[in-house]
C-alpha cells in the first residue's frame, strides 16, 4: 500500500501519524520549503470529541497536553464602546474543556512524532492522472513525477485532488485581515492586559475586531468583514482599516495601531452545506479539501477526526481499500453536515447587524429546568 498525502498541515499529518502507528507508510506532499517557511497562524481550540480524539488516537495526548494552554480558553466580548458583554473564565489548569493550542505548535507536534523522510517539503502536488493497473500518476509544481496506490487530498481550500471528486464551487463568505503585534507584554502591556491570556471579541454591526494571545506573547489581530466585491488591496493599509472603526473605543483601535506587520486580507469561502461525490477508487478527501467551513471553530477539529476516521478504516481493510475509503465517505458525509449547518449559522450571526445581541444569548448558559416530579 503506497499512500500519498497531498497537503502538511494538521489534517494531513494527523492521518499520516496515525498510518504510521498502524505500521503504514506515507509521503506527504507539502508545497512549504520546510517546518519554518511562514507563519503558521493563531490558536485552536480543540474539542474532546474530534480533535482531541484524534490526537490520543495519535499516541500524543501527554504532547498535546504539555504544550496546551487551557487558560488560552478565556474570551470576551466587548462592544465598540469598550464595555464588557460576556466574560468566560475556564477553570484554572482545567482540560476539561477546549483547551488552546498554537497551530504552529500542534504541527511541530505531529512533525516530531513522524519518521524524518516522511515529508517531501517543497513538493506541491499540481496533476493527478489514473493509472492503467489502478492508483495515480502524481506530478508536482518542480516536475516531479511519483505513482501511489491512494491519493488523499488534505490539500485544504484550494484543493488540486478535489477536482477529481467533484467540480463544486467555492461561495465567498467574509474577508479576514490579519495583523500580529510581538512581545505584547513588554512593549505594549495595555494591549497585552485587554486581550488577556485567551480571545478578545470587539463586536459592532456586521463587523468584528477580535484578537488572541498566541503561546509566544504575541498578540493575533483580526478584522472580520461581511463578504464583497472590495478589492483586497484596500485593506492593505492602517488608515483603510482604522476607518473601518471610525467611532470606536480608542483602547480597541489600539489594536490596529500597534500591529508590526503590513495587514494580511483574505477571502473566506466555503463549500455548500451537504456537499458530497459519488467516489472514485484510490482517492479521497479530508479537512478543508472534503468540506470548507467558515473559520467557528471546526476546521480544523474535523479534519483531524476525518484523518483519524479515514486511517482506521484503511488499517483495518487493506484487502479492500476502496471499500474502506467508501465507508469513511459515508459516515463524514453524515457527521458533517450538522456541524456544517451549526458553523454557517454561526458565520452569520456573527457578522450580523445585531451580532452583539445574538453573541450574548449564544454564550449565556441557560438555567436548568427543574427536574419532573412524580
Amino acid at each position: 500500500m503506497h499512500i500519498a498525502i497531498a497537503g502538511g498541515g494538521v489534517g494531513g499529518l494527523t492521518l499520516a501519524r496515525i498510518l504510521h502507528r498502524h505500521g503504514i507508510s506515507t509521503v506527504v506532499y507539502e508545497r512549504e520549503a520546510s517546518r519554518a517557511a511562514r507563519w503558521q497562524g493563531g490558536m485552536l481550540d480543540l474539542h474532546p470529541e474530534s480533535g482531541q480524539r484524534a490526537l490520543a488516537e495519535a499516541g500524543l495526548a501527554d504532547g498535546f497536553r504539555s504544550e496546551a494552554r487551557p487558560e488560552g480558553e478565556e474570551h470576551r466580548i466587548l462592544d465598540p464602546a469598550g464595555r464588557t458583554l460576556v466574560h468566560h473564565v475556564p477553570a484554572p489548569g482545567s482540560f476539561s474543556g477546549r483547551p488552546e493550542i498554537d497551530r504552529r505548535a500542534l504541527r511541530d507536534l505531529l512533525l516530531d512524532s513522524l519518521p524524518g523522510d516522511t515529508v517531501a517539503w517543497g513538493q506541491r502536488i499540481i496533476a493527478a492522472a489514473p493509472r492503467p493497473g489502478g492508483g495515480w500518476e502524481l506530478t508536482s509544481d518542480g516536475g516531479h513525477h511519483t505513482g501511489c496506490d491512494i491519493l488523499v487530498g488534505a490539500d485544504g481550500a484550494r484543493s488540486v485532488v478535489r477536482p477529481l471528486l467533484t467540480d463544486v464551487a467555492l461561495t465567498p463568505v467574509s474577508t479576514i485581515v490579519e495583523l500580529g503585534i510581538a512581545d505584547a507584554d513588554r512593549r505594549h502591556p495595555d494591549l497585552a492586559d485587554l486581550v488577556g491570556p485567551g480571545n478578545l471579541w470587539c463586536v459592532g454591526v456586521n463587523q468584528i475586531l477580535s484578537a488572541q494571545r498566541l503561546g509566544d506573547g504575541s498578540i493575533r489581530v483580526g478584522i472580520s468583514l461581511r463578504a464583497t466585491d472590495r478589492p483586497l488591496d484596500r485593506y492593505r493599509d492602517k488608515p483603510s482599516l482604522l476607518a473601518l472603526f471610525d467611532g470606536w473605543d480608542p483602547r480597541l483601535t489600539a489594536l490596529i495601531e500597534a500591529a508590526d506587520n503590513t495587514p494580511t486580507p483574505r477571502r473566506i469561502e466555503t463549500m455548500p452545506t451537504g456537499t458530497r461525490w459519488p467516489g472514485r477508487p484510490g482517492v479521497t478527501l479530508i479537512g478543508d479539501a472534503a468540506h470548507l467551513l467558515p473559520p467557528v471553530g471546526e476546521g480544523a477539529n474535523q479534519a483531524m477526526l476525518d484523518a483519524a476516521e479515514l486511517a482506521t478504516e484503511l488499517a483495518t481493510r487493506p484487502d479492500d481499500l476502496d471499500a474502506a475509503i467508501h465507508s469513511y465517505e459515508e459516515a463524514m458525509f453524515t457527521r458533517i453536515r450538522p456541524v456544517a449547518e451549526m458553523s454557517a449559522r454561526i458565520q452569520s450571526m456573527m457578522l450580523s447587524p445585531t451580532a452583539a445581541q445574538d453573541l450574548v444569548r449564544f454564550f449565556t448558559p441557560r438555567p436548568k429546568q427543574p427536574a419532573p416530579t412524580a
